[in-house]
């Protein structure tokens, strides 16, 4: 990941070990490298931000009959 960003082979790593932090414009450039924002990157109440945000774009497309009958799956999910 650290190469596939033009950083240091060992940048990432050293973030993970809680060696270093990174600068806003790198912080930037790894919420890109995930295909999240900054804000998805900090939200810890949702599992997978970018599976999230996947589901979203495919209820755009929906009718009300279809987004009813997710929202009751949804629903059912959610109690278990």
């Amino acid at each position: 990941m650290s190469l596939s960003l033009g950083l240091n082979e060992s940048y990432i790593n050293k973030i993970e070990n809680g060696n270093h932090y990174p600068s806003m414009p790198v912080f930037f450039l790894i919420c890109e490298y995930f295909d999240i924002t900054p804000q998805e990157f900090f939200d810890t109440a949702t599992a997978s931000p970018q599976r999230t945000k996947e589901l979203l774009a495919y209820t755009k497309g929906l009718n009300r009959e279809q987004m009813e009958a997710l929202l009751r799956v949804a629903k059912e999910f959610a109690k278990r």
